[in-house]
């Protein structure tokens, strides 16, 4: 049997029972490792697990399936993936190449950030199309999620974006000169986030991400333990929501938002109340975010 295993957003604890029950009856466990990470690292998860567990990286799952799936026909195999199994299409093909070996395969589902998202306030049934936004460079600044953005503003849906994570990656010199030489990891902030969106505004100009009228929510570590009563932003490895317009965010120190992952929620142009006044709760100017989620109830 071919598992493929959520493992869900925070730590160790997050597998479900029957994840864990397929785990240990593995021979072999793989750990996805570049599609998006834990807030643990891998020696914690092997000692609750009591499994060593075998790093995925990009290389390994998408050029050398056949190694992962290997007697996975008369044995045991797991492949455990950071959320849940279908949060990236690379997880898909190896299912379908599963298949076409006539492997017998079984999917775990667990939490992401997918539907984690409903943490803001905002309703999940009223998201539309999810983006991914990447690291631009001096040469490349993709702007194709602008149109995706725009067509779910016209319908009055909410926004998922997606932020880069950059995880055994080569430069483009190693990679021309066929070095196997990585970059350190890098994984993209909400200002970072919030600077590329208005940069693409101001060349698009379609007013679709205005800065001082487009309510966003940012979110950090989502499915981590939420900050206490009394805690203060210096609390490390906290989920934090923090609400306001797109010029709101940009002005915010970056510790506002600590420590990765992060991700970036545009809230819709019609905004049920009761979204207005939770997501209202996070934001850093309380007065300017009632007088526009007004504008948008």
């Amino acid at each position: 049997m071919f598992y493929v295993i959520g493992l869900g957003l925070c730590d160790e604890k997050d597998i479900t029972v029957r994840g864990l029950e397929a785990v240990k009856s593995c021979s072999r466990v793989y750990l996805e490792a570049y599609t998006s990470i834990l807030m643990v690292n891998k020696d914690r998860l092997e000692a609750f697990y009591d499994k060593s567990l075998i790093l995925a990286d990009r290389d390994m799952v998408e050029l050398e399936s056949d190694v992962i799936l290997r007697d996975a026909a008369t044995e045991n195999v797991a492949f455990l993936v950071v959320g849940d199994p279908f949060g990236a299409t690379t997880h898909t093909d190896l299912l379908l190449r599963a298949r076409d070996l006539q492997i017998p395969t079984q999917i775990i589902h667990n939490a992401s950030i997918i539907n984690a998202v409903g943490c803001s306030g905002l309703q999940l049934y009223n998201f539309g199309q999810t983006v991914s936004l990447v690291f631009f460079t001096d040469t490349w600044k993709p702007d194709s999620f602008y149109d995706r953005i725009a067509e779910n503003v016209k319908f009055g849906l909410h926004t998922l974006v997606l932020l880069d994570i950059k995880v055994k990656e080569q430069s483009e010199e190693n990679l021309a000169r066929g070095r196997k030489i990585y970059e350190p990891p890098r994984y993209m902030s909400i200002p970072t986030a919030v600077n590329q969106l208005l940069e693409i505004e101001s060349i698009r100009k379609e007013g679709i991400l205005d800065g001082d009228s487009t309510l966003a929510i940012a979110l950090s570590r989502v499915g981590s333990i939420p900050p206490s009563e009394g805690s203060t932003y210096d609390d490390d490895g906290t989920q934090r929501i923090v609400a306001g317009t797109l010029t709101d965010l940009q002005v915010q120190p970056e510790s506002m938002f600590g420590k990765p992952l992060h991700s970036l929620i545009i809230a819709g142009k019609k905004l049920h109340e009761l979204e207005a006044i939770y997501a209202g709760a996070f934001a850093v100017n309380q007065e300017n975010w009632n007088r526009i989620a007004k504008k948008t109830s």
